[in-house]
């Protein structure tokens, strides 16, 4: 495949044979919070887009337009253009989505991308509701430890989130100087990238065995 199959460009006729055919759909959940003063405020949802067209080309499955709010959690002082949803509401959002997809599609196995380790963003997730099967990866809960200088400093504006957003979008670093602060760099970006990229294919699409492209 050289391409993502992104729902929302897709003819309805060729949607609704591509997610038949495969019985599969790809759901990134992003959020819209704080990530540090040098990150933009969509930095998970970011790398969750790309994530899921890499993903979608790799396997030829649909994917689905992302979600942009996550549950909230924690204190919101401080968080001014921040936005969330309560836990009941990202998992009623949630049910009624997949299960359109289910009645109309004929979907029978969602993969749910998320980067928000919040428990009630995880909880609402993990407790959809679902004919079929509803696979969940929070993507940094996998061990980067081998691929950072700072394995246990914070993911929110740390190493890991400001090496990622340098290799996809350096455009919307605050500050290049930050990448040297935070021990960052576009060849790590790169690097944790292609990680993240692999073991979600290996877990959520086993059967495929496809050689990954190289990234760009």
């Amino acid at each position: 495949m050289t391409h993502p199959w992104r729902l929302e460009e897709m003819p309805q006729a060729e949607a609704q044979a591509l997610l038949r055919d495969t019985g599969r759909l790809i759901l990134p959940a992003g959020t819209l919070e704080f990530w540090g003063p040098h990150l933009p405020l969509g930095a998970d949802a970011i790398v969750l887009e790309r994530l899921a067209d890499d993903l979608s080309a790799r396997t030829g499955v649909a994917r689905a337009p992302l979600l942009p709010f996550g549950a909230r959690g924690g204190s919101r002082v401080g968080r001014a253009g921040t936005a969330a949803l309560s836990r009941k509401a990202l998992h009623r959002v949630m049910n009624e989505l997949i299960a359109a997809w289910e009645e109309d599609a004929g979907v029978r196995e969602v993969v749910v991308l998320t980067a928000h380790a919040v428990e009630a963003h995880l909880e609402a997730l993990s407790t959809i509701r679902a004919v079929g099967t509803v696979r969940v990866v929070d993507i940094f809960g996998f061990d980067f430890r081998s691929l950072l200088d700072q394995p246990a400093a914070s993911v929110h504006g740390g190493e890991l989130d400001t090496s990622l957003i340098a290799f996809l979008r350096p455009d919307l670093l605050s500050d290049p100087a930050v990448l040297e602060r935070h021990q960052a760099s576009v060849e790590k970006g790169r690097r944790l990238y292609g990680f993240i990229l692999d073991r979600v294919a290996d877990f959520c699409f086993p059967e495929q065995g496809i050689s990954p492209p190289p990234l760009l």
